[in-house]
């Protein structure tokens, strides 16, 4: 057998059989693409809202007048617009905005220092931070408004004892949170202070406290609400003033109208702490590194 007769990689690859062409495969099927939502603008987003409002009250007064809706349990936005009227002109509508604020602010201000001091303080001993914690949690799990009656009955009827509620209800939910953030702090970067030279009262100050503010923060729109809470409870039990009394007083006099305005009154009130709180939480995060 000569070379001239060895088969070559050319013949060898004509005896085989010839393979379907590529153009042959099936096509590959296109990746599916994402739904691509637009947002609104806002004022179509704003004129959508306040649709949506309009057509509610308009559907109410027109159930109420044709029947539909039972004027005498559920009242009407005209008469609910007539009472609110005489609520501002004549009623003591400021006084008892302004009781409720206060009360409000001032549980809100004392149950959140106090309570995310009190859990910063278990930074500085293990055993202390062991001790206490039981007490606190046995706390927590307390409905506080059921210490509300007690309480009315050690700080009276006037303002102690709407703050005293409002801060029983914020003041655990802060140390919780403040001691939550004390229990993610970095074991190395306490090390890393001390060997520096950093005394201890130096490492709570420039390390502890930095690192727990935002846990601390982000508790201040639930805690304004919370106050708020309390101290309507406060004033359903025994108060002179505040919106939770003339709930309460027009509830007992069946005047649905002022029960409306009351509540419409009180939700104004809470959607103005709840922006106001929101902003003070942005200032204070523009200097905390997250």
């Amino acid at each position: 057998m000569t070379v001239q007769d060895t088969p070559t990689l050319r013949d060898i690859a004509a005896l085989q059989p010839a393979r379907p062409a590529e153009s042959a495969k099936p096509a590959a099927r296109p990746a599916r693409r994402l739904p691509v939502q637009k947002d609104w603008p806002v004022w179509a987003l704003v004129l959508a809202q306040a649709g949506i409002l309009v057509a509610a009250i308009a559907g109410w007064e027109l159930g109420a007048r044709t029947g539909l809706v039972d004027a005498f349990f559920w009242s009407q936005p005209s008469a609910i617009f007539h009472t609110l009227t005489i609520f501002f002109t004549t009623g003591d509508a400021w006084t008892d905005i302004g009781f409720t604020f206060r009360s409000t602010i001032f549980g809100f201000l004392l149950g959140t220092t106090l309570g995310s001091l009190f859990g910063l303080s278990f930074w500085w001993s293990r055993n202390y931070a062991a001790v206490v914690q039981p007490y606190i949690i046995c706390f927590e799990s307390i409905p506080k408004l059921a210490l509300a009656p007690l309480i009315i009955l050690v700080f009276g009827i006037g303002l102690s004892s709407k703050v005293a509620i409002a801060m029983a209800l914020t003041i655990v939910v802060s140390t919780l949170t403040a001691y939550a953030g004390v229990k993610a702090l970095d074991p190395d970067g306490e090390k890393l202070f001390y060997s520096l030279g950093a005394t201890r009262m130096q490492v709570f100050r420039k390390l502890v406290v930095p690192f727990c503010l935002p846990w601390i923060i982000s508790v201040l729109r639930v805690n304004i609400g919370l106050a708020l809470t309390g101290a309507i409870v406060g004033e359903f039990i025994a108060s002179q003033h505040g919106l939770g009394r003339a709930i309460l007083y027009a509830g007992q006099t069946y005047d649905i109208a002022l029960v409306w305005v009351a509540v419409l009154v009180l939700s104004t009130l809470a959607v103005v702490m709840y922006a106001t709180v929101s902003w003070l939480e942005r200032m204070l995060r523009k200097g905390v590194r997250q």
